[in-house]
């Protein structure tokens, strides 16, 4: 008899603001990617759980410490708090497809994200991406609301560039309402291979690099950035430098308390704010020239 295959449950405790950037950090390792649970108590800075699952073998001791190390450099990014990782063995076979069982199909405005084993659906924008890779799974509250203001922006043979795109969720989606062309960036390799591969995988051309906004020549009609505040806030100067005359920048991962000094810094480089959304605390903006 077979025995049972053994897994590591690795779950990391994290404040609302820093649940994305955990999430891609486990997603590196993460069998089919991670999951999220939220806790009951909703705005009050309760711990969400980020958890992954990696098979005990002789690689999983380095890539528990791994990840450890990686979660430890987030702390200079001045995110909310972060616990200590745990990791647990897990015997059940059947987790994987229980886990599956959890992520259904989701409505975001004129888009449908899915995961690669779910039935299509022909009536809608469709975006294909497995959960927990890299940043952006549309389940997440700046996901979602990015998602919206792209289902109604007029973006029809505009110009987009995506500045830390993550899974490639936001630049898949302009580009399947039109977009073009659309361009990509990261800061990590690793979330450009996974944006790449789902750029293929939604049958969409969208190059993708590795850098920030000001790695990027020429400028474009739409700009987005859904990053942590205090990154937007650092590099606002090179989104205005990315952003033509009468563009739109699309703005997300803003925590309602880090929303003034947001503000603030692209009000030093011109840009004026259009649109706000606010959902969960977390603040989306859109500004302009």
């Amino acid at each position: 008899m077979t025995p049972p295959t053994r897994w590591l449950e690795i779950a990391v405790p994290a404040h609302a603001e820093a649940v994305e950037a955990v999430s891609e950090i486990l997603s590196r390792v993460g069998y089919n990617g991670i999951a999220v649970e939220v806790p009951l108590e909703r705005g009050r800075g309760a711990d969400h759980t980020v958890k992954a699952y990696i098979l005990e073998d002789v690689d999983a001791f380095a890539k528990v410490s791994d990840t450890r190390d990686a979660l430890g450099h987030l702390q200079a990014f001045g995110l909310g708090p972060i616990g200590e990782l745990t990791a647990r063995a897990v015997e059940d076979k059947d987790w994987l497809e229980s886990w599956k069982a959890e992520f259904v199909p989701i409505r975001i405005g004129a888009f449908v994200v899915r995961p690669t084993w779910s039935e299509p659906d022909r009536d809608s924008v469709e975006i294909v991406l497995d959960p927990g890779m890299a940043f952006g799974t549309g389940l997440h509250p700046t996901t979602q609301q990015c998602l919206e203001a792209l289902s109604t922006l007029q973006l029809e043979g505009r110009s987009v560039l995506d500045v830390g795109t993550g899974s490639g969720i936001l630049a898949i989606a302009a580009a399947k309402r039109g977009a073009s062309p659309v361009v990509a960036v990261d800061t990590d390799p690793l979330a450009v291979d996974a944006a790449r591969e789902n750029a293929v995988g939604n049958g969409v051309a969208i190059p993708v690099g590795v850098g920030s906004a000001a790695e990027v020549p020429g400028r474009f009609e739409v700009v987005i950035a859904n990053i942590v505040a205090p990154v937007l806030q650092r590099i606002a100067p090179h989104l205005a430098a990315r952003l033509a005359s009468g563009g739109t920048l699309l703005l997300g991962g803003i925590t309602a308390p880090a929303e003034a000094a947001t503000r603030e810094a692209f009000s030093h480089v011109r840009l004026e704010v259009l649109d706000r959304n606010e959902r969960d605390d977390w603040v989306a903006l859109a500004l302009r020239r």
